[in-house]
């Protein structure tokens, strides 16, 4: 591939990101039912691991970008956008249809008392306690590791793990949002196959 179709792509994927976080936003400010709670007692037995907001939001972002890498063309990268582009679209169904947030007390954890949850809070500050379910860190993960896969082999599944892992420890997430989002992001690599 041309380094021109490269940096256009990157200059893109980083764009996509930035526009898919509008449209999550809105799902935020627009559900069309009350919100409910998923938790259970083996949430609360997770315990509350500030320091896996370096993976939750620092590993997240490369990974993605990093496919820009193994795309063989143009039209490959085009595709492969789409799949995200309809992983946000069934995001959005759920979030607006099936409101879930996460408790107010697990946000209560973070007093602010080091560097890791000093920049939780701010991400935090971002990234309300609704749109719980399901993880939309984990199918997006999912999704990637499945698109990586034949470049990186089985290694590729400890992404969407320690995105799964950091989720829980920054309390983050419901343990029933993970596996709901994977299912979600393998479901979605299933329709761009037969799509693409």
């Amino acid at each position: 591939m041309k380094t021109s179709d490269l940096i256009s792509q990157l200059v893109v994927t980083v764009l996509l990101i930035f526009g898919i976080y509008q449209f999550y936003f809105w799902c935020q400010r627009n559900p069309l039912g009350r919100a409910r709670e998923f938790r259970t007692p083996f949430d609360d037995a997770i315990p509350y691991r500030p320091g896996w907001v370096w993976i939750y939001s620092c590993l997240y972002y490369p990974v993605i970008v990093y496919i820009n890498f193994v795309m063989v063309s143009p039209a490959h990268f085009l595709h492969v956008a789409m799949s995200y582009v309809i992983l946000l679209a069934a995001q959005m169904a759920f979030f607006t249809a099936v409101p879930v947030v996460t408790p107010v007390a697990w946000r209560a954890y973070n007093q602010r008392r080091d560097v890791s949850e000093r920049f939780l809070a701010f991400v935090q500050s971002f990234d309300d306690r609704s749109n719980s379910f399901p993880s939309m860190h984990v199918s997006v993960a999912t999704l990637t590791a499945l698109h990586l896969l034949p470049q990186l082999g089985p290694w590729t599944w400890t992404f969407p793990v320690l995105i799964a892992v950091s989720c829980l420890f920054t309390k983050q997430h419901y343990l029933i949002d993970l596996p709901a989002g994977a299912a979600l992001g393998w479901a979605v690599f299933e329709a761009y196959r037969l799509l693409f």
